[in-house]
């Protein structure tokens, strides 16, 4: 937008020709504006702050300032005319005020000194930021730009994760001219003093933004495509070469000789092989105990026997989340380098019907040699999560966390609100808290009460049921449940199912497989590193 009229109409026709290679135009003094816009096509991202009075000017960021200082100010005073109605986390597109830049999107940041919110549990500023640039990066990509640079906007972390996060889309089974175009978005470090530590701190979000992406891509693959075989061979593909890793995958015969009867109760409809993947990274001391992630790795849940309604049930290829978000956040450990010991396990199966399939009232045995009824096979998950800690608890690990799309009644008590997290460590606890007020990926607190263990321990025929009495408190009763297969209370479980997608609720990652929480848990392990060393 520009303030004459003949600025407007040269705006309107560049935007109009964005595609052609030639342009004749009369208006000669802009003629090289026109060649250098039409040849660069590169798009520029700038923040501003919200005035702190009513009728006040918009704050540049100093990148911004920079910028404006440079164009004579053209920055500052088209904002005085068209800024007034730009509402926080939204942007404006420019046009005609750069050679080097054929547009440039103005993002408003909202008030300059908004940090941490105590009532929303989060880092208001972090996420405005994210959200701004992720609202001016998509405008950019709408209007043409394949070439974006960020304005830092004072958090030049969540800078990269609103860019990358919000230009992520699974498109790679469309026809490439269905695609959504790619841009390439780098670090716009004008006017900044310090910049090796913004490089630095966008460097970071480019790695966090880019795990979830990963989980985000796994989840969202079909489940004829990602089979627990193809899901261990990309998962391998990906931490190739990345130092301090190795990979092993199990297999049938392993789980057999391992006594994992719940596990394998699991498997035994489907005729794709179950598998078990194991992820070793060792940043710490040789002698240090590990941490242990355990992701649910369900790659489609049918329901077995007891079969779920056919509406949505196309979304249970991403029953797996826990184990793309388990995965995903050790291979960007790994890339941060982070001084500490992880172990990663994801038991990997389908839960389909058949002749063959586990049946409602039957009994199976763990690891640990509890017997379990299952008297409704689609409450799956806890059964193959069940030898997974059964196992981790082998390795006398520092902590155990189990992550996994669960349960439905999470959905119903928190939304897409918050992560449902069971621990009796306090500690952890805040520590994990602590991780999910940085990242803006929340957690909750859930009780484990006694209450809840009485729920699913009165069993008819075995010493523990997979569902409770009674319809209620789902997700405790499923918490309960998993805690009958772990000693130490050093324990986390996380029921992330109601934030397994996202529909409007988290305005940069766009409709589809959120890959949530995998931020925080990259966070979380930060924080433990830290608290170690």
């Amino acid at each position: 937008m520009c303030t004459t009229r003949v600025g407007h109409r040269l705006s309107l026709f560049l935007l109009l020709n964005r595609s052609r290679s030639k342009v004749t135009f009369n208006f000669k003094s802009h003629t090289r504006l026109f060649s250098m816009s039409l040849i660069q096509s590169k798009g520029l991202v700038l923040g501003v702050y919200e005035p702190k009075e009513k009728d006040g000017q918009f704050i540049l960021t100093p990148a911004a300032q920079t910028f404006n200082e440079a164009t004579g100010g053209k920055l500052e005073n088209i904002l005085k005319i068209a800024g007034r109605k730009l509402k926080c986390g939204k942007s404006r597109i420019l046009y005609g005020i750069d050679e080097l830049y054929s547009s440039i999107a103005v993002a408003n940041l909202g008030k300059q000194d908004v940090g941490y919110d105590p009532q929303e549990q989060l880092d208001q500023g972090k996420e405005n930021v994210r959200t701004a640039v992720a609202n001016a990066v998509l405008s950019l990509r709408e209007v043409g730009e394949t070439k974006v640079e960020i304005d830092p906007c004072g958090d030049a972390e969540a800078a990269a994760e609103g860019s990358l996060l919000s230009l992520h889309s699974f498109d790679e089974l469309r026809q490439e001219d269905k695609r959504k175009p790619f841009v390439d978005v780098s670090i716009y470090t004008a006017g900044l003093s310090d910049i090796a530590s913004v490089n630095a701190q966008w460097s970071r979000g480019e790695v966090l933004a880019t795990a979830q992406n990963l989980a985000r891509r796994l989840k969202e693959s079909p489940a004829n495509v990602m089979t627990p075989t193809n899901f261990c061979q990309e998962v391998k593909n990906s931490l190739e070469g990345i130092s301090k890793v190795t990979v092993t995958i199990r297999d049938k015969a392993w789980a057999e000789s391992q006594s994992m009867g719940s596990f394998l109760s699991v498997t035994r409809g489907s005729e794709e092989p179950p598998k078990f993947l194991e992820i070793d990274y060792l940043g710490g001391k040789a002698d240090d105990p590990p941490v242990v992630f355990v992701g649910k790795g369900i790659t489609f849940d049918s329901g077995g026997i007891s079969i779920k309604p056919s509406a949505d049930m196309d979304k249970m290829r991403a029953d797996m989340g826990g184990a793309a978000c388990v995965v995903s956040s050790v291979r960007a450990a790994a890339l941060l380098g982070l001084p500490i010991n992880i172990k990663c396990l994801t038991p990997l199966c389908e839960n389909m019907p058949s002749g063959t399939a586990t049946k409602p009232g039957d009994v199976v045995t763990a690891k640990n040699g509890k017997t379990i009824q299952v008297d409704n096979t689609d409450a799956e998950g806890r059964l193959i999560l069940a030898d997974a800690l059964c196992y981790a608890e082998t390795f006398q690990p520092r902590l155990i966390l189990d992550i996994a799309t669960l349960t439905g009644a999470v959905m119903i008590a928190l939304g897409a609100g918050a992560t449902a997290a069971y621990t009796k460590s306090d500690s952890l606890w805040e520590t994990l808290h602590s991780a999910g007020k940085v990242t803006g990926d929340r957690m909750w607190r859930m009780p484990l009460f006694k209450h809840y263990t009485g729920q699913v321990t009165e069993s008819a025929l075995a010493d523990v049921n997979n569902i409770g009495k009674t319809r209620y408190a789902g997700s405790c009763t499923a918490a309960a449940f998993l805690k009958e297969f772990v000693t130490t209370d050093n324990w986390v479980h996380l029921d992330m199912a109601g934030v397994m997608m996202n529909g409007d609720d988290v305005p940069y990652l766009g409709k589809g497989m959120s890959g949530r929480p995998t931020r925080t848990l990259i966070q979380f392990l930060e924080n433990l590193s830290r608290q170690q060393s």
